[in-house]
């Protein structure tokens, strides 16, 4: 489309989708147009009274169909239409992401259709009145109107021999060359076999939105692993820290109730991260379904927020634990210094009785 042409044209509806044409030599497979989807975008020009679609891809125009009033849209499927436009000797094809957007192609394809056909009949007027020499016969007119309002009108002209003229008479003869090109183009062209490749474009689209989903459901699964590995190093790290309390205290015996409590809570989260485990092997396994991967990695983050909450109660417990071993190092130097004192005191008390006996044993000398 030149730059002309695009100043005296004005867009009126876009929409994005992916663009097919039929191929030219079987007249049965649809060809891509685009790699990817393209915007497709109705436009007027003013200057002919002319409704265009066109798309570009890159440089060069993949669509550049004129509307007649004897097109039609038809929707093959839920998310696929297509047209035929006999000037360009092709099907074009549109697939849509959704049903609502082809819904509105549709129905914007159908009022710009009766707009081409509204502005032709305008122009049919215009031609009449610019042509004062013709005496046009109206009841003639108005029953051949009637019965076809897509032919050009036969004008009769007063003058001698009763000489009859046919107005527009190139446009009859291009509007049936077109009718024919399209039944014979809908004739060749297998509908079923076209239905068939929009219904294939439409499962290639719904699969590569599940292999993208396969592939988030993936990285979730490697993140869970490496939470799991997170929470395996922190347990040992509890683990060894339990031990070295229980080393540091003076009566062992009476932290035994706390220690086969936390060596059980230690056990019981050795058997939720084994089992957690064989989760994630099933999950590599199971890639069929998405509904199912979804609703496994809820219960996985449940069992996550679960070790989490056994994971701080473990915590708590080891606080306990250091609490009890401060008071018994309190109560332990606490018994220290009252030994020493009755230690002390026993000497003086020693030193005493040694003085009174060395006073005993002179007066039994004397």
């Amino acid at each position: 489309m030149y730059p002309q042409q695009r100043e005296r044209e004005q867009p009126i509806f876009s929409a994005r989708a992916h663009v097919f044409q039929i191929d030219p030599a079987t007249k049965r497979n649809w060809l891509p147009a685009s790699k990817h989807a393209v915007t497709v975008s109705f436009f007027y020009d003013a200057s002919r009274s002319v409704y265009r679609i066109i798309s570009v891809g890159g440089t060069k125009a993949i669509i550049n169909s004129t509307i007649t009033p004897n097109m039609t849209f038809t929707k093959t499927s839920q998310k696929f239409g297509q047209w035929a436009d006999s000037r360009a000797n092709t099907v074009y094809g549109l697939g849509f992401s959704t049903e609502q957007h082809l819904q509105q192609f549709a129905e914007q394809f159908k009022e710009i259709k009766e707009a081409a056909r509204l502005a032709r009949e305008k122009s049919q007027e215009r031609f009449e009145l610019a042509n004062p020499a013709l005496n046009i016969a109206a009841p003639q007119l108005s029953q051949e109107l009637s019965e076809d309002r897509h032919s050009p009108p036969l004008l009769t002209v007063n003058g001698p021999g009763e000489e009859k003229l046919f107005r527009s008479k190139s446009a009859e003869v291009e509007l049936t060359a077109e009718k024919e090109r399209v039944k014979k183009m809908l004739s060749e062209g297998s509908m079923c076999e076209i239905n068939l490749e929009a219904e294939l474009f439409t499962l290639q689209d719904s699969n590569a939105k599940l292999v993208e989903a396969l592939q988030e459901a993936n990285s979730s699964v490697e993140q869970w692993k490496k939470q799991l590995a997170e929470y395996q190093e922190e347990t040992d790290r509890l683990r060894d820290q339990v031990a070295e309390l229980e080393a540091q205290l003076g009566h062992p015996a009476a932290a035994q109730s706390d220690k086969e409590e936390l060596s059980r809570s230690l056990e019981e989260l050795e058997t939720l991260l084994r089992a957690k485990d064989q989760e994630i092997q099933n999950l590599q396994t199971k890639k069929t379904d998405v509904s199912e991967l979804e609703k496994e990695k809820e219960e996985a983050l449940q069992r996550l927020q679960d070790v989490e909450r056994q994971n701080a109660e473990l915590e708590n417990r080891v606080t306990s634990a250091e609490k009890t071993l401060a008071t018994s190092r309190e109560e332990q130097e606490q018994a220290e210094v009252d030994v020493r004192h009755i230690i002390e005191v026993l000497d003086v008390k020693l030193c005493d009785l040694k003085g009174l006996r060395e006073s005993l044993a002179k007066l039994v000398e004397k």
